[in-house]
């Protein structure tokens, strides 16, 4: 795609032999402005890649006011066209931290020259932004990740010890039962620690784009009603989950393991937010080309000013309390929709429960 220029000169005749000149070197320009108010308006609305400013605009706003104006608003490059300035004036132009300056009159090789170094300097400057940005994020999400792990890890693990250290004090002297209730408790703090695991390395074998995608044939009546019954089995609050599937269909081409990932995380998400001994739905339905999906609960909802965040890495909502979780598996949900080219809503009222809907496209 060709570079776009806009140029911002008030002598017309030397502004459109700056744009002819352009166009022979196989740039865009789209206009040639002759006020700054203007020049601000037209950038805003185009964003081009580079914006030649003549210094000595006519009007109540010379080119360096509109340089300065356009570095902090819009953050674009201006190349500064001169002819004789003032040292003060020159000061002010060097202040808004131009991309080059080019004398007039010029030849059209200068011109070319100073807008390819111009241009490679944005594009270099752009990639380092990006780069920091993203060193930025990482270093985030370190830190929640370490946050989480101190916090997450320190209750399973005090079970653990705590239960263990009974276990080998009162080992002559407890009932089986009794012994059987403490291994029992280790065992669940082993698994929560296992999970949260579990979840930390798929997130970050996400986030290096190292899951494979790997649809095929799947049975949904199988996958789903072994997943309710794994989640009913592990509930030790009472929590019924109805299973509803179309009779029109049984199998569908999706990927089985990333799908299982997102039917886990929202019906566990779903059992475990909602009171004791309430119903979660699992409806499935097919429309046109794609399958639904909708996970719904009547439990504490989700606040409107959490929805935006809530497919963050490490983000729950502040209506979470003592409940526990790593803030991962809504995340692991939407890296697994993402993967299968479909979409995920929600809609929720605090107090009243959720409604997921997973729209993903399948041959049925």
């Amino acid at each position: 795609m060709k570079p776009t220029i806009l140029v911002v000169e008030d002598e017309v005749i030397i502004g459109m032999d700056i744009k002819n000149s352009l166009k022979r070197l196989g740039y865009n320009v789209p206009a040639v402005i002759a006020t700054g108010e203007k020049a601000l308006e037209k950038a805003e609305k185009i964003q081009p890649d580079l914006i030649l400013m003549d210094i000595m605009l006519k009007g109540s706003l010379d080119g360096v006011e509109v340089a300065e104006k356009i570095r902090t608003d819009l953050q674009l490059p201006v190349v500064f066209l001169t002819a004789h300035t003032d040292p003060t004036t020159l000061e002010r132009a060097k202040a808004t931290q131009p991309f080059g300056y080019i004398v007039k009159p010029f030849q059209e090789k200068d011109l070319h020259t100073t807008v390819e170094i111009a241009l490679a300097r944005c594009r270099a400057e752009t990639e380092i932004r990006k780069a920091l940005e993203k060193e930025k994020e990482l270093n985030e999400l370190k830190s929640r990740f370490v946050s989480m792990v101190s916090h997450e890890f320190r209750t399973p693990m005090s079970t653990i010890l705590f239960s263990s250290d009974l276990l080998r004090i009162y080992m002559n002297q407890w009932s089986e039962e009794k012994k059987l209730t403490h291994i029992q408790r280790i065992k669940t703090a082993i698994q929560r620690m296992t999970e949260m695991l579990n979840d930390i390395l798929l997130i970050g074998k996400a986030e290096a784009g190292k899951i494979e995608f790997n649809p095929r044939k799947i049975n949904l009546n199988n996958l789903c009603r072994q997943l309710v019954e794994d989640i009913q089995v592990a509930d030790q609050n009472n929590h019924e989950i109805d299973l509803d599937i179309e009779s029109e269909f049984t199998e569908a081409i999706l990927d089985e393991k990333l799908l299982h990932h997102i039917l886990i995380n929202l019906l566990s998400n779903a059992v475990k937010y909602s009171p004791n001994n309430t119903s979660v739905s699992l409806k499935i339905a097919a429309q046109e080309n794609y399958l639904i999906f909708e996970i719904k609960d009547s439990g504490i909802g989700i606040p409107e000013a959490d929805r935006q965040r809530l497919f963050e890495t490490f983000h729950r909502a502040k209506n979470v309390g003592a409940i526990p979780g790593t803030g991962l598996g809504l995340a692991i949900v939407k890296r697994s929709v993402d993967f299968h080219n479909g979409t995920i809503e929600v809609q929720s009222e605090v107090g009243q429960g959720t409604t997921f809907t997973v729209k993903l496209p399948s041959q049925i």
